[in-house]
């Protein structure tokens, strides 16, 4: 989502500068206010990530503007505008809890590169927000009464107050993320930031520089310096989601990482210490992969100093009726429909099955079935996969008193809609309304996915957290 910066200056010329400036760099929007009045009531009204504010103004000047942002909003990155060799106001600003200072004039690229950290200060800022908001909710989500989930809780228990590196295990969909999530939660670092890495999701000559960060001219199109992820995640945590999919150079230097608790970003001469506790997750096996010379040893044996292993939906079948009524409830809550219970046969029904997929199969499935049922209840007529749901045999019509009556042209239609707003809603709800991976995970082009969405007017913003 596009980021919104408040400037506030009482020059309606520097405003839209400012705004002619950043936009067009920094993927941001840019909202002007003339005074101190007309920024609270702009803060009031709008989600800003980021304020720009002059010091002197008349009537409410930046000092006092400021002092306001503090006391309603202590989260608030803001950045001062002072007068050229006015080094006093801007200690005062920064002694007054603003995050930084600029002096005017400005040079494009100060301060480009000065709101850019600014940004991702206000990033950084409100994801560990979020995720302490979220803490409790993280550890509720790895759900399960099973001796094999109580096998995982045990585990978490024990490691997660030390700082050991952890490896997760387990096949797609049965919740390494969220394991990750809980063991950082309730670990001494769970007020630091977690920074998650999708590492298949990212070519690897772009991962190096997204995990290490890179000076200014270290390549073609680095026009300025770029902090990575391991320095953004400081004394907090950063997740390494399937970790056997990334190339020999990156083993490497995460292998410095580990045992000299430095990186080096590229282009750069000197190495930085950082202060990160690594949690790594995999689907594969990775003893395979260091046979056939595929996975370093020595990096496999630090990052599983403790392993989890996540067990199969198939292997904790008792667990789904709690899985079914939690998932429900969730996503009839975000779908904005009213709850829905589920009956005992389709709950029968749902135990019966093989889950390739796991946890997220299930969770498909009754996203699936919300929009079938048209009771209070899901019944197992309402699931994929039901008998209901098999291929037409002589003598039995499974379309539907809703199609039954219609022409041919009109339901193939009506069930081409069905099908799609359930496919592509499955996608982006994995995705959280990310219309490039959503894409990715469907076989298609970005703009073919788009043109699809048009078409059947489903829009991105309702899966997005």
């Amino acid at each position: 989502m596009t980021e919104k910066i408040l400037v506030v200056d009482d020059e309606q010329d520097m405003t839209q500068l400012l705004r002619r400036t950043l936009e067009p760099e920094l993927d941001c929007h840019v909202l002007e206010a003339f005074n101190g009045s007309m920024a609270l009531d702009m803060l009031e009204a709008k989600q800003v990530g980021l304020v720009i504010c002059d010091i002197k103004m008349p009537g409410m000047d930046g000092f006092e503007l400021l002092e306001h942002i503090r006391d309603l909003y202590p989260d608030m990155t803001v950045v001062m505008l002072t007068a050229f060799g006015n080094i006093e106001s801007a200690v005062a600003a920064i002694k007054k809890g603003a995050y930084d200072f600029i002096s005017k004039p400005f040079e494009q690229d100060e301060i480009i590169f000065k709101i850019r950290k600014a940004m991702e200060r206000s990033r950084l800022l409100s994801e560990n927000k979020r995720l302490l908001q979220d803490k409790s909710r993280h550890r509720s989500s790895l759900l399960g009464e099973s001796e094999a989930m109580k096998q995982v809780y045990e585990k978490i228990g024990l490691v997660a107050q030390s700082d050991v590196n952890v490896l997760i295990t387990g096949e797609s969909g049965t919740g390494k993320d969220l394991t990750a999530r809980s063991i950082h939660s309730l670990s001494n670092r769970k007020d630091m930031p977690f920074i998650p890495v999708n590492c298949p999701a990212i070519p690897e000559h772009i991962l190096e520089s997204e995990l290490f960060g890179y000076k200014k001219g270290a390549f073609t199109n680095a026009f300025r310096d770029k902090t990575g992820m391991f320095q953004e995640a400081d004394k907090g945590t950063v997740f390494l989601d399937e970790i056997g999919d990334v190339g020999p150079s990156i083993q490497t230097k995460l292998l410095r990482v580990i045992q000299e608790k430095e990186i080096k970003p590229l282009g750069d001469s000197k190495s930085f210490r950082v202060d990160v506790r690594i949690i790594a997750s995999t689907n594969q096996v990775l003893e395979h992969k260091i046979e056939q010379k595929e996975f370093r040893e020595d990096l496999f044996y630090r990052l599983s100093v403790i392993t989890i292993e996540l067990p199969p939906l198939r292997h904790r079948i008792n667990d789904i009726p709690l899985l079914a009524h939690h998932l429900l409830s969730k996503h009839c809550k975000k779908m904005g429909k009213p709850s829905l219970r589920i009956s005992d046969e389709a709950i029968a029904f749902l135990m019966k099955r093989s889950w390739k997929g796991n946890v997220r199969e299930l969770e498909n499935v009754l996203i699936q079935s919300i929009l079938y049922a048209r009771e209070n209840e899901i019944k197992k007529a309402d699931l994929p996969g039901s008998d209901s749901d098999k291929a037409f045999s002589p003598g039995r019509n499974r379309l539907g008193a809703d199609m039954a009556g219609l022409v041919y042209k009109d339901a193939k239609e009506n069930m081409l809609k069905r099908f799609t707003h359930e496919y592509i809603g499955s996608k982006l709800l994995e995705s959280h309304g990310n219309i490039t991976r959503a894409a990715k995970e469907s076989g298609l082009e970005r703009q073919a996915l788009q043109q699809i969405m048009r078409r059947f007017d489903i829009d991105p913003e309702k899966f997005r957290k």
